[in-house]
């Protein structure tokens, strides 16, 4: 969930670490997979398993939507819509799945399993840990089905909120698969690439003996290349935002275990340092971009940059989405224009095929 940017990212640290027990993470000294089996044996340690059932009770605290309509309704990242009205509006114990309905989205909302309950046989504590199950809208949940996460090339399905299912795009930092994948709205990317590190870190003394297409059936990076690339990246585009800081205090309380990648988002590139680094690597290509007028006196201003630019996102300071531009076409060689924007503060993210970079605007 994009709440938070680069200029504040030091903040969302103090924020995060600030609801951690004290010296919870003391014995997270290591670098590389050492530290992964040093997180594993933290999070691993006196953790409680409420049972399946309980977690529409977790769910109340967890996943509730102050964030977005504020109005504690069920927060479901497959349904839910930043940058307005939600088609969608489940209240806890009323629209809750009973069997019936699922047909169509807006039905029923239930319990989605970010990694399918059938790659573990349903076994606990998995089917039941709250950090990566979590509320989704029931006819959406089965769309996704079994399929891994991933970047949509060629559509086959959307969702209400822009969450697609499709062809994986085979180039790129999502290179390596072609068959079918989910693809969640950018808003939601770096929750579910957190939810991924904290699964193959929690369950990495089992994990190799699981059969997925994102896994590559070790214990250690337990992501296949291709797989780890997307993740990885979505979680450097997308910054830990408040919702998820409070969603892993709120599921501390009732299993008494922490997702450390939410806790301290530089574990994760502690962990695969080579792989980030190829990664941030590839930032050179938009290193010479230019935003003018900035400010902007008339809420229109133009970027210029050899990239090639596959999407333009703008938020406000708040983290809101309030404009997208998918494929955007240059108005003359390399020069971009974005307009219809009201006085403010607002982060310009800009996007290639490979990477992405994030910009300061100011429109008077």
């Amino acid at each position: 969930m994009k709440k938070n940017f680069t200029l504040i990212i030091g903040l969302v640290s103090l924020l995060s670490f600030g609801q951690i027990p004290a010296g919870y993470y003391d014995s997270a000294t290591g670098t590389g997979y050492t530290l992964k089996t040093q997180l594993f044996n933290i999070i691993s340690t006196g953790t409680i398993d409420p049972g399946y059932g309980a977690l529409y009770t977790t769910y109340l605290t967890s996943d509730i939507d102050l964030y977005y309509e504020n109005n504690g309704t069920v927060l479901d990242m497959y349904t839910e819509n930043p940058t307005g009205p939600d088609l969608c509006e489940y209240t806890y114990g009323i629209n809750q799945d009973d069997g019936t309905g699922g047909t169509s989205e807006c039905q029923k909302y239930n319990r989605e399993h970010i990694i399918p309950q059938s790659v573990f046989s349903s076994a606990t504590p998995m089917h039941s840990d709250a950090h990566f199950v979590v509320p989704s809208d029931k006819y959406v949940n089965a769309q996704r089905g079994n399929l891994p996460f991933g970047v949509v090339n060629s559509v086959n399905w959307t969702s209400s909120n822009g969450s697609k299912r499709g062809s994986n795009l085979n180039s790129g930092y999502s290179a390596g698969y072609t068959a079918n994948v989910f693809e969640p709205i950018d808003e939601f990317k770096g929750d579910i690439a957190r939810m991924y590190f904290y699964f193959i870190t929690r369950y990495q003394d089992q994990v190799a003996g699981w059969s997925y297409d994102m896994f590559n059936g070790t214990s250690n990076q337990v992501l296949t290349n291709t797989f780890l690339n997307i993740l990885l990246t979505w979680h450097l585009n997308d910054p830990v935002s408040q919702r998820e800081i409070d969603r892993n205090n709120a599921i501390y309380t009732y299993q008494n275990n922490r997702n450390p990648f939410i806790d301290n988002p530089d574990f994760v590139c502690d962990i695969w340092p080579t792989q980030c680094a190829t990664l941030s690597s590839q930032e050179f290509i938009l290193n010479n971009v230019a935003v003018f007028p900035n400010p902007s006196k008339n809420g229109e201003f133009s970027i210029t940059t050899t990239a090639e630019l596959k999407n333009i996102a703008i938020y406000n300071i708040n983290g809101q989405l309030v404009q997208e531009i998918k494929n955007p076409n240059a108005i003359e060689t390399s020069t971009y224009k974005v307009n219809n924007l009201a006085t403010g503060f607002y982060m310009l993210q800009l996007q290639t095929e490979n990477t992405s970079v994030t910009k300061k605007v100011i429109v008077n």
